[in-house]
């Protein structure tokens, strides 16, 4: 409908007002929202004080008396009503009475009163509309003119106290508003190795918050500024009703991101603050896009619907319009900390980050769907931002494999322990396998930049995959880095001068890597596989073998039958110098390997019980078969033989306690 303009005169009252309502501090009395300054300039204040008193009783014989001339078009075989007139005092009377100091006569005291005023104010918008059809005359002038007069003094009034009541939200939480505004069991509940360290008390002081700036308005205030936009997009004044709802909205959404912490800024500005608060920025960002979806974005939406039910359209296109300007600060957020400084550690974050913009994308797109293609543009922007977020996320566990492949640490572990990067990364894994689905569909999604940034297929160790378990993406990536760790730790191995220290060292690490495998559910052995698996298993049984030869090999040359007959008698020099060397070579292995560390007791008692069921049956066999040709009897015995069966099994038990002490004065 074209809007009647009256020269200087007519115009968006946010255009022309100096003083901003939204500038005032929200402390103001209820009575002082109300003044006339706030609403009108000076000519409007002097017309106020100067409207005549007239009274509305017979407000429905005067509606009687104007609807079919309306009816008729204001056609000019019929006369101008005289109710035209009184109907416009009476709406002048009204709008003045309303911007009285009195806070009993306010809009929003009496809703019979208010609806019968704006259904005046709907009369008015329709005689000022058709009286511009009628031909120039000096009568159809001044009628013209007083209606057109009072209808924009009627927009002005309706304008501002649609921004009165939206605006009432922030400055007083307990007007016109639902107190029960918010479930707090609204939040979505996280898995506790993605939860933020929040207590139950920070999320209800979150919660009040959120109330507190965003709160849901009592269903008769809705029907209020429902009855005051239906009256001026019906004016022809569309543009500035919706240009209050927008500006204010969005200021509401402003301060309840404010309340989550959540505030948009730049790049810059992003880099430089959360150069070393990563984990907590990112966390606000995630809770406030969840709850923007969860709950702000379906709530604005509802509200919307519900005030613009004159024209569905305008409501869908205020909605779309809020929340992709939201979005865009999420958007922008996520961007400015996808270029911090990428670390390990970071790549969780990046993956719920991730999985929130993924999961929420769909159901935010479709809430914003329109006519035309800025839906289509909204849901681009998402893309984008999640699919930058996923190759930041890819360049982060590449970054992983590097930085394994190029670990060369130089001082090995004290007593050949776990390697703090074998815990590390093993714990990197299973925290991975957290997201598995996730990463599974980052890398699907982004093979190309795969192979081009994680180390190529020829650069890798050999792996294996077994015809009946074909690696996926995510499980290629994942044996890459344990393949990489075991050839690090290969080489970390080296470290040690001793070789039976060597296989320890390898040994506990392995073991490390098979239990955090086949332990936490299984994830990281149902992706690599049991061939995998089993294959690592007998590496790791290989160290084993290998240590007890080293080792023990020697001591079981001591028991050895070989060389102690000459000519079928029992060679005792050399019978004598078998059993000293058994029971040096004893105390030695004793006092060095008892400083070496096996952390994990089962294979502490594996070890032990292996060494103990090979070198015990072979000694007591030895003694029992020369002990006799020792001079002296048992006295003489006692001088070649240290160690009774009992006190080697004694010294085997000892065995791999990790004594620190004597650790920190040998060299390895």
């Amino acid at each position: 409908m074209d809007r009647i303009h009256h020269p200087e005169r007519f115009g968006s009252f946010i255009g022309r007002q100096t003083r901003r309502k939204s500038d005032v501090s929200s402390s103001r009395s209820a009575s002082d929202l109300s003044t006339t300054h706030d609403r009108f300039d000076d000519d409007d204040i002097a017309w106020i004080e100067n409207v005549e008193e007239v009274g509305d009783e017979n407000i429905d014989e005067i509606f009687r008396e104007i609807d079919p001339f309306i009816a008729d078009n204001c056609s000019s075989t019929l006369e101008i009503p005289d109710a035209v007139d009184t109907l416009s005092k009476i709406v002048d009377y009204r709008i003045a009475k309303y911007c009285s100091e009195s806070s009993e006569a306010r809009f929003g005291m009496s809703p019979e009163e208010d609806s019968c005023f704006l259904e005046a104010v709907s009369r008015i918008s329709k005689l000022a509309n058709a009286f511009g059809n009628l031909p120039a005359g000096h009568a159809t002038a001044l009628v013209l003119n007083r209606t057109t007069m009072t209808l924009h003094h009627a927009m002005v009034f309706l304008e501002e106290e649609l921004r009165d009541i939206l605006e009432d939200s922030n400055c007083n939480p307990d007007h016109n508003l639902n107190p029960n505004v918010l479930d707090t069991n609204q939040r979505d509940g996280e898995d506790s190795h993605r939860s933020a360290s929040v207590s139950q008390e920070d999320e209800s002081i979150s919660d009040l918050k959120d109330q507190e700036h965003f709160p849901e308005f009592l269903p008769e205030v809705v029907t209020k500024m429902a009855g005051i936009a239906t009256v001026m997009i019906s004016a022809g004044y569309e543009n500035e009703c919706c240009q209050v709802y927008s500006i204010v909205r969005r200021n509401a959404f402003d301060e309840a991101l404010k309340s989550m912490e959540f505030e948009a800024k730049s790049i810059e500005d992003v880099q430089r603050m959360y150069r070393d608060g990563f984990e907590a920025a990112a966390e606000t960002w995630i809770q406030a896009v969840k709850h923007c979806a969860a709950v702000l974005f379906p709530r604005e939406r509802k509200l919307c619907d519900s005030i613009f039910t004159v024209d569905p359209s305008i409501s869908q296109r205020l909605f779309h319009s809020l929340a992709q300007s939201v979005l865009r600060k999420f958007i922008n957020f996520a961007d400015a900390i996808a270029l911090t400084k990428r670390s390990a550690e970071k790549l969780f974050k990046y993956l719920d980050m991730y999985e929130v913009l993924r999961d929420v994308a769909p159901a935010v797109v479709e809430s914003c769907s329109v006519v035309d293609n800025s839906a289509g543009e909204l849901s681009l922007e998402i893309s984008d931002a999640v699919n930058r977020i996923a190759e930041t996320a890819v360049y982060i566990f590449c970054d992983l494999e590097n930085s394994i492949k190029c670990d060369a640490a130089k001082i090995p572990v004290p007593g050949g322990a776990i390697h703090p990067l074998t815990r590390y990364v093993m714990n990197y894994l299973k925290y991975a396998c957290e997201f598995k689905d996730t990463l599974e569909q980052i890398f699907h999604e982004n093979q190309i930049l795969l192979r081009s940034v994680s180390l190529a297929k020829s650069d890798r160790p050999n792996q294996v995959e077994s015809p009946e378990h074909k690696l996926s993406a995510f499980a290629f990536q994942l044996t890459t880095v344990m393949e990489l760790l075991d050839s690090n730790l290969v080489a970390k191995s080296k470290l040690y001068k001793d070789p039976s220290l060597r296989y320890i060292f390898l040994m506990n690490n392995g073991r490390y890597i098979l239990q955090k495998i086949k332990g936490s559910g299984g994830e990281i052995l149902q992706l690599v596989g049991h061939t995998w698996y089993r294959i690592r298993s007998t590496v790791v049984r290989h160290y084993h073998k290998n240590y007890q030869r080293e080792t023990w090999g020697r001591v079981l040359g001591c028991l050895s039958h070989e060389g102690l007959q000459v000519n079928g008698k029992v060679n005792k020099p050399a019978l004598k110098e078998r059993f000293k060397n058994f029971g040096a070579l004893i105390d030695e292995i004793h006092k060095t390997q008892r400083t070496w560390v096996v952390g994990d007791e089962q294979l502490r008692s594996e070890l032990r019980a292996s060494i103990a069921a090979v070198v015990i049956p072979a000694y007591r066999s030895f003694l029992g078969r020369f002990r006799q040709y020792l001079d002296g009897g048992r006295a003489g015995a006692d001088k070649y033989i240290k160690y009774q069966p009992e006190d080697v099994e004694t010294l085997i038990e000892e065995l791999f306690d990790g004594n620190t002490a004597s650790m920190s004065r040998k060299r390895t």
